[in-house]
């Protein structure tokens, strides 16, 4: 049996060592952006696919489940949902730790569900796919606490002003309905995102991470050089190598994910922001990383310059800090973050 595990709350509970432990999953499977890094400091033996747990599950031959714990019950129920609705008649098992249910959705409860329910404790329910949440070109972010940001594909297009975000698409434009107070440029940064599927877009409300990492690897001072620009939930796809010594990243949000991430592999980020960040996750950073903070241009236009300086195959981190700093000059006021 396959337990496939979504986000980071249920290792930084402790919920999925605990579930790990009682039920014995023969493979543990990860998804999610920032569950990676969670996964990883928990010293679980996991597997790290990188795609989404719905295309995660319809790969597996073996019996599996989802286990989740939203920031809420409701929410995380609604999760829960998004994924049985991408398995079609597989259904799916799903044991939310926000309210110690096992839901089997789309499917009647089997010999799997009573035993993970007599070995958890948590009680079954057997609940049905809405199809009225799922209409091709629209979008329900439901589960939103007003205020917090929300999500479209890791970008973040402004705050809820309710418990229900309404999106919809009109050809290539995305359109906000209701609920949610936006950010232009975020919305302006999606929208250069072209062929769009909202129906099926990674859409989520909140913080990524409520917890900093724990611990910090050694820092490398030579080796390649990433750039990356207003897309740091894409981060892990490109680290596949261990030859990374820092990353030059573009955007706030987008910086203090690259930081978060960055500062449990001990690699140090040099962030150019215009200080808008919505705190989507706790700021940290791993020695010898530089914040800037752009001055009379906009963190867009200052990156894509930097871009071009940025060097190929092996080099010293210093070096090219100083490198950076220099092509900058007085267009950005610098910090050197803890």
């Amino acid at each position: 049996m396959t337990m496939v595990l979504h986000g980071p709350e249920i290792f930084d509970s402790g919920k999925a060592s605990w579930l790990a432990e009682i039920l014995s999953p023969a493979r543990i499977l990860v998804a999610g952006v920032m569950a990676r890094t969670a996964a990883e400091e928990s010293d679980l033996s996991c597997e790290f696919p990188g795609v989404p747990p719905s295309v995660v599950m319809l790969t597996l031959d073996e019996p599996c489940f989802l286990a989740n714990e939203g920031k809420i019950p409701e929410s995380g129920r609604i999760f829960g949902e998004i994924v049985a609705s991408r398995l079609g008649e597989l259904g799916l098992i799903h044991i939310e730790c926000a309210s110690n249910e096992i839901i089997c959705w789309n499917r009647k409860a089997g010999a799997i569900a009573r035993e993970i329910s007599r070995k958890t404790g948590f009680l079954i329910a057997e609940r049905s796919v809405d199809p009225q949440h799922f209409r091709e070109g629209f979008r329900t972010i439901r589960g939103c606490i007003p205020g917090e940001p929300v999500f479209v594909n890791g970008t973040i297009i402004g705050r809820a002003t309710a418990t229900e975000v309404c999106l919809r698409t009109e050809g290539e434009r995305l359109i906000p309905v209701s609920g949610l107070d936006v950010k232009a440029h975020g919305l302006e940064k999606l929208q250069r995102a072209r062929h769009l599927n909202i129906s099926r877009a990674w859409c989520k409300s909140g913080t990524i991470r409520s917890k900093c990492p724990s611990h910090s690897a050694p820092h490398r001072d030579s080796g390649r050089i990433l750039f990356v620009d207003h897309c740091g939930h894409e981060l892990f796809r490109m680290i596949r190598t261990n030859d990374i010594c820092g990353i030059v990243s573009v955007g706030d949000d987008t910086t203090s994910v690259c930081g978060h991430i960055g500062a449990q592999r001990g690699i140090p980020v040099f962030g150019i922001v215009d200080g808008d960040c919505d705190g989507i996750v706790p700021p940290r950073y791993a020695p010898g990383s530089v914040i800037a903070v752009a001055r009379g241009i906009s963190d867009d236009e200052l990156g894509s310059q930097i871009s071009s300086i940025i060097p190929d195959g092996i080099v010293s981190w210093d070096e090219c800090v100083r490198c950076i700093l220099g092509f900058i000059g007085n267009r950005a006021t610098f910090s050197t973050p803890e």
